[in-house]
């Protein structure tokens, strides 16, 4: 599902796009007083940490501001309120999806209040409200960090939390606000008939694979991959992303001292009972290929592991 969600972002947003988060203030600054409300506005970043936390701070002192008059408001409007995926298991650890996080948690506003009165800001409400930012308020800074960064520990380390960002960036291309994950699998479905594929043949259900509601097959992955390599503004940021046999990433075990090494990049999948590859790999003749294999049924994931890595080898050989 990766593999999927990454294409599709990179075909509809480009590897450029920003995720992006903002601090506005609205009202005026009097005496060192913000006469008004601060309001953070959510991009869901995966990647913004205590030093974006620190420099949203840094700019609310360099604005002048001691003290806050109003309340510090969080807009959380980019998705909808949902903090988990459709078909996640309970007991599974699972990410907490929200427009604003911090070191991947969603305890932004906490942690923000926490670092303004740090600086000497004084904020008059302790409690953070919930609103949306409205005309005409002033930016104050932004953090951000673009797909290609996101793209990196998604696919490399198949991290859930990076891949879900992902599948919401793709949902809010849609314009609609609040983003849904109805809007993610709607540009998804668009993909998949551009490839000349049957939308109703499958069914999306989120962006990392965590759901066991996903219905995808090897001729889907392979029609995604073969899109991609067709089309450079895909192509050249998809590769640097995926794994790389007996080299890093999910792959950096794997294949080591076969054919396959270093010449295999691909996305791998794992959830109960079923194992999977899907990427990019390198013939004897020079030929590029790509392949996909899904191994279902199988009571040990290592089996599956296995298969795959003989099956590369010879493709490589």
């Amino acid at each position: 599902m990766k593999v999927l969600t990454a294409i599709t972002a990179l075909d509809v947003l480009g590897g450029q796009h920003r995720l992006t988060t903002s601090l506005y203030y609205k009202g005026r600054i009097e005496g060192g007083t913000l006469q008004g409300d601060l309001y953070c506005v959510g991009g869901m970043d995966p990647m913004f940490g205590s030093s974006d936390l620190a420099a949203l701070a840094d700019a609310v002192r360099q604005q002048g501001i001691s003290a806050v008059g109003g309340r510090l408001i969080v807009d959380c409007s980019l998705k909808d309120t949902l903090r988990w995926g459709e078909g996640w298991c309970w007991d599974d650890d699972n990410p907490v999806l929200s427009p604003l996080l911090c070191e991947r948690k969603p305890d932004f506003s906490t942690r923000l209040s926490a670092a303004l009165r740090s600086r000497g800001v004084t904020l008059s409400r302790q409690a953070p409200a919930t609103g949306r930012l409205p005309r005409g308020a002033t930016l104050v800074a932004t953090r951000s960090h673009t797909l290609d960064e996101v793209l990196t520990d998604m696919m490399k380390e198949s991290d859930n939390l990076f891949a879900e960002c992902v599948f919401y960036q793709i949902a809010a291309s849609t314009g609609h606000r609040p983003a849904t994950a109805r809007d993610a699998k709607g540009v998804m479905a668009q993909c998949v008939r551009r490839m000349g594929l049957t939308p109703d043949d499958y069914r999306f259900a989120d962006g990392s694979g965590l759901s066991l509601y996903n219905y995808v097959s090897a001729e889907l992955q392979v029609a995604f991959l073969r899109y991609a390599w067709s089309e450079r503004r895909i192509y050249d940021h998809l590769l640097p992303s995926l794994p790389v046999a007996g080299d890093d990433g999910t792959l950096r075990r794997r294949m080591q001292g076969t054919a396959a090494a270093g010449n295999v990049q691909a996305k791998t999948g794992t959830v109960s009972g079923i194992s999977s590859l899907a990427g990019y790999c390198t013939a004897a003749n020079g030929h590029r290929l790509c392949f996909a294999i899904i191994n279902q049924g199988v009571q040990r994931a290592a089996d599956g592991r296995q298969f795959q890595d003989r099956v590369c080898d010879a493709l490589c050989r």
